[in-house]
């Protein structure tokens, strides 16, 4: 990681800039003679003086608190114009890094390098303990609180890496993605904390590199890093005697209802595209973990209706629709049944938490 270096600065008069440190950019803002800073990205810290009545001892001592709290803020990133690739390698602690969150497409790996810590998922709270790690999809809404310490994420969008077109290499589609209406977790043990540890430095010094072949190396790595997490997924699962065929069959199932879950809501639509019984299917989801084969599907249109609910300005009737339900009151019923109160009434109840 950067850390900032203190430089030289000149006493600010009104209109007036300050240029301090190669590393950051930070912009001030004043409210009610407050100052605030926001790490802006990247090379040179300026700090516009007009309009700001402070002396030369009150700028030092702010600037020097700034540099001690940024310290250790870090952005990697690499993209490209012409493929619109996009890797970032940050750790949220800077408000700039938070415009991945809200940025679409992307997929996200937070891992909790250095201590716990709570993240919001879809407006739910998730809690990480220290050494585990989670896989959200373009699909779930993430936020994370400024200022977050102890995590390292790998963002990247389809363009760089598409999951779907290394399926074949990787396999992690429907195990690490997509595997599930909640994003998949796994927990580190030691050995496998030693092998992210050794990636992410691989990572950060290919970063030093500036070359022609540096978007092929990260890509090389990042494949590296996936391939690790869905062998660990998948000794999960043998675990529960489940063979590796099956394993085969439940990630397909969970890429199907992935993709047909807004039309088709039985288990027999899905077993029909597999050429099995919904019997068979529901036999080796039992071997594998709690949840029955329709339990996945009604969890996924569960989720995606709460995603519309809260992040949308569709009414009821037409998240019906979209989710395929030609009734809107069949729709309502269903949410009932699975959440215990109506689509109306849940979206009151979280907004008026949020505010």
């Amino acid at each position: 990681m950067e850390s900032i270096n203190y430089t030289s600065f000149e006493t600010p008069s009104a209109g007036s800039s300050l240029l301090l440190g190669p590393f950051f950019f930070f912009e001030t803002l004043r409210f009610n003679k407050k100052l605030e800073f926001f790490c802006h990205t990247p090379q040179t810290l300026l700090l516009s003086a007009r309009e700001l009545y402070l002396n030369l001892s009150i700028y030092t001592f702010v600037i020097l608190e700034l540099f001690e709290s940024n310290k250790n803020y870090m952005k990697l990133e690499y993209a490209t114009f012409k493929d619109g690739d996009l890797f970032t390698l940050t750790d949220f602690s800077c408000i700039p890094s938070h415009e991945l969150l809200i940025k679409k497409g992307l997929f996200k790996i937070i891992w909790c390098r250095d201590r716990p810590t709570k993240l919001r998922i879809d407006g739910y709270d998730v809690n990480l303990k220290k050494d585990q790690v989670i896989f959200c999809t373009p699909f779930n809404v993430l936020e994370i609180e400024p200022g977050t310490q102890g995590i390292i994420s790998f963002v990247f969008n389809k363009e760089f890496y598409c999951i779907q077109t290394h399926d074949e290499e990787v396999s992690c589609n429907g195990l690490l993605f997509f595997g599930s209406s909640q994003p998949q977790i796994v927990t580190l043990n030691t050995k496998e904390k030693k092998l992210f540890n050794m990636i992410f430095d691989f990572f950060e010094e290919e970063f030093n590199i500036k070359d022609h072949i540096q978007g092929e190396m990260l890509r090389t790595l990042l494949k590296r890093l996936l391939i690790l997490a869905t062998r660990m997924i998948r000794e999960d699962i043998q675990k529960s005697n489940v063979s590796n065929t099956q394993i085969e069959l439940i990630r397909k199932y969970n890429l199907l209802v992935e993709a047909h879950f807004q039309e088709k809501h039985q288990v027999k639509d899905y077993a029909d595209l597999l050429f099995k019984s919904p019997k068979t299917l529901s036999n080796i989801f039992k071997k594998y973990n709690e949840k029955s084969p329709l339990t996945i599907i009604n969890e996924r249109i569960l989720l995606e209706a709460k995603r519309l609910l809260l992040y949308s300005d569709q009414t009821n009737e037409e998240i019906a629709n979209n989710l395929g339900y030609k009734d809107s009151g069949h729709f309502s019923k269903f949410f009932k049944n699975n959440e215990g109160i109506s689509p109306s009434v849940f979206k009151a109840d979280r907004l008026k938490k949020v505010s």
